[in-house]
């Protein structure tokens, strides 16, 4: 495995050059787009990295999957699913359109910013400081990394330039989709997308999922088998933004990824991957990420199509 991994590292790390870091966020430009790294853990405790695995990102839109896993423990899936759609969609992830034009006026789904911050507002904890305390604690648990924390830097960028996803939110409050103060789920979004990882963090997170909600390394229990299928199902249709359709015929496994450059990834009773590298598409997506997910799904015959 190591030897695969170097192997495709080294041949993948060209695509780099293709992509751009995001700067929408202006502090996400400072990262090196030559960067490009992957960590591995297998199910039955083997664990690989190679490049670039060690270095520190920001989760983004990867952070969407453990909040909605938080919800789905507060209130299960039935309330979760009358404020948020589980259906795919081919606009951009900060779409507002959907959520005027459609009947019921909710999310598409929680993978999108627009569901994930109505997943965020279900989470217990009156307060962002109560919800974001929460979060962290699932996201230690889950990684095994007691030292995950909020990159404030990041942090302080989203929230002065997060103009769509103020709309986004204080749409959704006209329609009753959140309730509660909007501008505190917000501030609890935006540091959730701000907490830093590493490759080997997410792809703990996914290796948990991969593993039907128990962590590998311990047997812990930590959502029920439901929810990870619910999870998974869901990352595999609406994951990767509007290339989610691309991503499960070239890659074919439950992937999410975010504007930070990472990409999560779960082989279903496999192993967990995580991906970095934050020259991205013009979907969002990291370049050099998904060309090396194509590569090793095929090597392995990791696609469960």
């Amino acid at each position: 495995m190591q030897i695969l991994l170097s192997s495709i590292i080294n041949h993948n790390r060209k695509y780099t050059e293709l992509g751009e870091v995001a700067t929408y966020i202006p502090e996400l430009s400072k990262a090196n787009k030559n960067h490009l790294g992957i960590y591995v853990v297998t199910l039955d405790g083997e664990e690989y990295g190679e490049g670039d695995f060690d270095v520190k990102f920001t989760m983004q839109s990867i952070s969407k999957v453990v909040t909605l896993m938080l919800a789905l423990l507060d209130n299960g899936p039935e309330k979760v699913f009358e404020k948020i759609d589980m259906e795919p969609t081919a606009d951009t992830f900060n779409s507002i359109s959907s959520l005027e034009t459609r009947n019921p006026q909710k999310p598409l789904n929680p993978m999108i910013n627009s569901g994930a911050i109505a997943a965020t507002s279900l989470i217990y904890g009156e307060s962002c400081d109560k919800k974001i305390e929460r979060i962290l604690k699932f996201t230690r648990k889950i990684t095994g990394n007691k030292e995950i924390g909020i990159n404030y830097d990041v942090f302080r960028s989203e929230k002065e330039t997060g103009h769509r996803n103020r709309a986004l939110a204080y749409y959704m409050r006209s329609t009753g989709v959140l309730t509660g103060d909007v501008e505190d789920i917000l501030d609890a979004y935006f540091m959730q997308c701000s907490i830093e990882v590493t490759c080997k963090d997410i792809a703990r997170i996914a290796a948990m999922l991969a593993n039907n909600g128990i962590l590998p390394w311990s047997g812990e229990r930590i959502i029920p088998a439901q929810y990870a299928r619910i999870v998974k199902t869901i990352m595999v249709t609406c994951g990767m933004y509007d290339e989610s359709g691309e991503f499960a015929v070239k890659v074919g496994i439950p992937g999410k990824s975010g504007v930070g450059g990472g990409i999560m990834a779960a082989v279903p009773n496999r192993m967990g991957i995580g991906v970095f590298g934050p020259a991205l598409n013009k979907k969002g997506n990291s370049v050099a990420g998904l060309k090396v997910l194509e590569e090793l799904s095929r090597e392995l015959d990791l696609s469960i199509f």
